[in-house]
């Protein structure tokens, strides 16, 4: 094996070490955990010169389970810190093939790669899934992108996942993986797909796979960081953190764990709400009353009589655009919102489309909010006409059938793009709601520089309503904590 190890601090084979050692390289680390909206601060990064100190440097597994125990406070941002480590402690510098394991990929007579007993190869190591099957598939991997995902690109040698894995079609492999789990018995197709055994070989089989595909990428960025930098490919092969994923560009996978960041991120805003309502404990300065007390003492001292603060709970009304080019937005929205239940004294959400029905019913507290939203979707009268967002007559029938629902007591909370396909925007309608709502604000998740443009109303609506960029769940965050009642 080529030197390197868990504290490789080379850019290239043979390149120079950190110039300031292991502590610099630390240093470095927890630099690129920052850029990548991490936030580690002074003691944290001492704390993981320590556990540094008394560990075993040349276990990378220990190293990189006491580093994230040291360095993190999120269980949330661990697949950033994971991709950011393989980067800065890599596994080895240059090929990891060392002479002791053969790793070369299975040839033909021809001495061409035989990609059929390549795939037998996988497909036998996959099945067995024991550490040492795992070590293995671990250097083949190695092998496979050093000898089939190497190409020459302006920067000189380069490496890629896609193309290590193009004539190999792992995801083909699923079902001789899976009849390797099940014993690879000849009646293995009359297996009953319901049974359980079936379904937990499936899901072993595909997972697997998928392992496999993150191994070839893992070792992509390895190679690809020696030749372009670690801090390149850090800036686009580093998955960001969920709370930063833009809700209108996140895919299935970003927002599922979006998703699962609901709960903590609701107990954060409790949290900082609870804080506030402690420091407004004492109310505001009654003025009156501290003038006529002081009149005994002709105004020296004064002594101050404050207003009893007044705590009730407001009345959130939500009216939520669950069409397609923001429903991803929406139902993380409506997730907060549900968690946040308990800060409002009532709770009524209103979806739309092109027309608006009421959708609380689908809420309940002790609703399945992923049912709820295919719930929502499936019976609500949301489609009038043509089925493409009409924010205009959305706020007109609001304002016709449920303007009773909004009071001098009511925050109003709308989100949407505010694309309203050139239709008339109906300000007058959502106007009156404003002006007898207690509070109201928009939420849009599109960047402020492309309100107005195209079929966007969102300037137009910025008029009457405060409307507030919401891109990303950190954001969003910031935005409700401000707007929560205090």
């Amino acid at each position: 094996m080529a030197a390197g190890g868990p504290l490789a601090s080379r850019s290239k084979p043979g390149g120079p070490a950190a110039p300031h050692g292991l502590p610099g390289h630390l240093v470095d680390f927890v630099e690129a955990l920052r850029r990548r909206g991490i936030t580690v601060g002074p003691s944290e990064t001492v704390d993981a010169g320590r556990v540094m100190s008394v560990l075993d440097l040349l276990d990378r597994e220990s190293l990189r389970e006491g580093l994230a125990c040291a360095l993190l406070r999120r269980p949330t941002h661990r697949p950033t810190f994971d991709a950011l480590f393989e980067l800065w402690f890599p596994a080895a510098v240059g090929s990891r093939a060392d002479g002791a394991i053969d790793t070369s990929l299975p040839r033909n007579a021809k001495g061409e790669i035989d990609y059929e007993a390549l795939r037998e190869l996988i497909v036998e190591l996959l099945t067995d899934g024991s550490p040492e099957a795992i070590e293995l598939t671990e250097l083949l991997t190695a092998q496979m992108v050093e000898e089939l995902g190497q190409y020459q690109s302006a920067n000189g040698p380069s490496f890629s996942a896609y193309q290590a894995l193009r004539d190999v079609a792992p995801e083909t492999l699923l079902k001789k993986i899976l009849d390797g789990l099940l014993g690879n018995q000849q009646d293995a197709d009359a297996r009953t797909t319901e049974s359980y055994e079936s379904e937990v070989a499936k899901r072993t089989a595909a997972q697997r796979i998928a392992d496999f595909r993150k191994m070839i990428e893992k070792e992509t960025r390895r190679r690809s960081a020696e030749n372009l930098g670690k801090e390149r490919v850090a800036s686009y092969g580093v998955p960001r953190l969920a709370e930063e994923v833009d809700f209108l560009r996140a895919s299935d996978a970003e927002l599922t764990a979006l998703k699962r960041n609901v709960t903590p991120l609701a107990r954060l805003l409790a949290s900082r709400l609870a804080v506030r309502r402690s420091r407004n404990r004492a109310g505001s300065i009654d003025l009156r009353r501290t003038l006529r007390k002081s009149m005994s003492t002709g105004g020296v001292p004064i002594d101050l009589v404050q207003r009893k603060p007044r705590r009730a709970r407001p009345e959130l009304v939500v009216m939520c655009d669950v069409s397609g080019s923001v429903a991803g937005f929406s139902h993380f929205t409506l997730l907060l919102v549900h968690a946040l239940r308990e800060q409002f004294s009532r709770v009524r959400v209103f979806a739309f489309i092109d027309t608006t029905d009421e959708v609380t019913r689908f809420f309940d507290a002790g609703a399945d909010l992923g049912s709820a939203m295919s719930r929502m979707i499936r019976e609500a009268d949301l489609v009038g006409y043509d089925g493409h967002s009409d924010y205009g007559n959305a706020f007109g029938v609001f304002a016709e059938r449920f303007t009773q629902s909004i009071t001098s007591r009511t925050s109003l909370l709308v989100l949407g793009d505010g694309r309203n396909n050139y239709r008339d925007p109906n300000l007058e309608a959502l106007a009156r709601l404003v002006s007898v709502a207690k509070h109201a604000h928009w939420l849009n998740p599109e960047p402020r520089g492309q309100w107005g443009t195209g079929d966007s109303a969102a300037k137009v609506y910025n008029e009457v309503i405060s409307m507030h960029e919401c891109r990303s769940a950190q954001q969003l965050a910031s935005v409700v904590a401000g707007l929560l009642p205090v």
